[in-house]
């Protein structure tokens, strides 16, 4: 027994001090520090938000996501007790709105991110590895979608989902999943090119391992980093395209708690009044600070991934 822990405490110490090296570059960077903590605190919204912002009675028509209302008037109302960002057209509650709408770009964010990937990631080994006619195939149709500006393709594909019977949402997050992955797709394949060609891969063959052995054993490990860090900087990105959609009207229904939703119903009143052209300020100051703070979040800790995966700037 004592053996067998003094080997198990052998085994693990490289992994350690690989994880106290990385915790020491994060120190090192204020601004990945920032990124944690910006991100901490979403997580921390995202999680208390039925403590923070309580859904209505499910008997009254209350859901989750579905942003209360507070009258039928269409002028916005500044912030109050009873509502701390105001309200919106249609008295939407703002404050409602920016906590439960946290959780939905988290949802959008990481599930198309990471679904995107995973289809990318796919598509770039099998391209990068075996080459030839299968590298031509889907390269070819990869360069197609790229072709395409992915906000207008990913507005055509809400448009032609939607009818089918799919929800908007499931629509939009479907359509970002359609329009993404060619991009890692192409960074993956990059890669794969030039890990295969190492002679680490090469006495792999050598000695009789399988595709599927030298590919997770050897290629993915060394070659997967670039796009992790493109990921966790296409979360932010993908926040503001469906925030985008939404302004456009091809997001979610108009109820549902979504800042690009919010934002939306603020353009009638971006200009304010005659007399005061920031009457109307929270109704677009307010979701917008969220917009920004959780895309800037994302990206300094992109920066973070980058100091931490990199193997060209790891040991500098």
């Amino acid at each position: 027994m004592g053996n067998r822990l003094k080997e198990f405490k052998a085994g693990i110490q490289p992994a350690l001090r690989e994880i106290k090296f990385s915790l020491s570059r994060l120190k090192k960077s204020p601004l990945s520090i920032v990124g944690f903590s910006i991100i901490s605190f979403f997580i921390a919204i995202a999680i208390l938000a039925p403590v923070l912002a309580p859904p209505g009675d499910p008997t009254q028509g209350g859901e989750p996501f579905k942003m209360p209302t507070d009258g039928i008037t269409q002028i916005p109302k500044p912030p109050s007790e009873k509502h701390p960002f105001g309200t919106t057209r249609s008295q939407y509650d703002l404050y409602y709105g920016c906590i439960w709408g946290t959780i939905s770009a988290f949802r959008v964010g990481i599930w198309v991110t990471f679904s995107a990937l995973a289809i990318g990631l796919a598509i770039g080994i099998l391209a990068g590895y075996y080459g030839g006619i299968i590298d031509e195939l889907m390269m070819r149709f990869t360069d197609i979608i790229l072709a395409f500006p992915g906000l207008i393709l990913a507005m055509a594909m809400v448009a032609v989902l939607y009818p089918m019977g799919i929800s908007r949402v499931d629509a939009v997050l479907l359509a970002l999943v359609l329009v993404g992955w060619p991009g890692y797709t192409r960074v993956i394949r990059g890669e794969v090119l030039r890990v295969k060609t190492e002679d680490y891969v090469e006495a792999a063959k050598a000695v009789g391992c399988s595709d599927f052995r030298v590919v997770f054993k050897h290629v993915v490990p060394n070659s997967i980093y670039p796009i992790l860090i493109m990921a966790s900087l296409d979360i932010g990105s993908i926040v503001l395209t469906v925030a985008a959609l939404s302004f456009l009207g091809l997001g979610p229904p108009e109820w549902y708690a979504d800042w690009g939703q919010i934002i939306s119903f603020s353009r009638d009143y971006i200009n304010g009044h005659a007399t005061n052209r920031f009457l109307y300020w929270y109704t677009f100051i307010i979701p917008g600070l969220f917009i920004f703070t959780f895309v800037l979040g994302w990206n300094l800790l992109g920066d973070a991934f980058r100091d931490i995966l990199d193997p060209t700037l790891r040991r500098k």
